[in-house]
């Protein structure tokens, strides 16, 4: 014969509920989303449109600026020098470049054994960085494709294996300068409007 639950076992069977449904509560507020956000930060965006950038990368401890010289990369280059001179391809999402010298045209990359080098041929995941804006506003590239090691150089400008860096140690730490005299690299985006009277397009530019 079938004899109701009493109420002590309710009331035991409503506090184990209360407390699973705590524990879920708590689990959800101290979620670690470090894990999801370097996954997107890592996955590339081939939908948006690419911005194209003209900057110098200051390196903060050679006080003097990244260079790619071909095939040889150094942070000795003086405030606008042509060398120094990098465009910057990124992705409006993922805050992954490729950084490339205006007048040499190799890319910066580092290779598997965490040196930085110069390619005619941008295309590998070698030359593909994320950029990170750290909490002292310096920035820091990270290797796309090794994982925590960073593109740093010497108090004298000569590079540093991606291995023996770090993403505290000053080595790592740039600032983006636009050369002397020159503006940021990127046309105005212009509006079209078409009136009834003459259906011609007549470009507008932003007030």
């Amino acid at each position: 014969m079938y004899s109701a639950p009493s109420a002590c076992t309710c009331l035991c069977l409503h506090f184990l509920l209360l407390c699973f449904q705590i524990q879920v509560l708590a689990a959800e507020e101290n979620v670690d989303f470090r894990i999801h956000v370097e996954n997107q930060t890592r996955a590339r965006d081939d939908v948006s449109r690419k911005q194209l950038r003209l900057y110098q990368l200051y390196s903060r401890t050679s006080g003097k600026h990244i260079q790619v010289l071909g095939r040889r990369i150094s942070a000795r280059g003086e405030d606008g020098d042509k060398y120094a001179q990098l465009l910057v391809e990124t992705d409006t999402f993922g805050s992954q470049v490729r950084i490339k010298g205006k007048e040499t045209e190799f890319y910066l990359c580092m290779n598997r054994k965490g040196k930085l080098v110069g390619k005619p041929d941008g295309t590998s995941k070698e030359c593909v960085f994320i950029e990170k804006v750290l909490e002292n506003n310096y920035t820091a590239l990270m290797s796309a494709k090794y994982s925590g090691w960073y593109v740093g150089f010497t108090k004298k400008g000569r590079p540093r294996k991606g291995p023996k860096t770090r993403e505290n140690q000053q080595d790592v730490h740039f600032m983006k300068r636009y050369p002397k005299g020159q503006a940021e690299l990127q046309k105005p985006f212009k509006y079209t409007t078409v009136t009834k009277r003459s259906r011609r397009i007549r470009p507008t530019h932003p007030g």
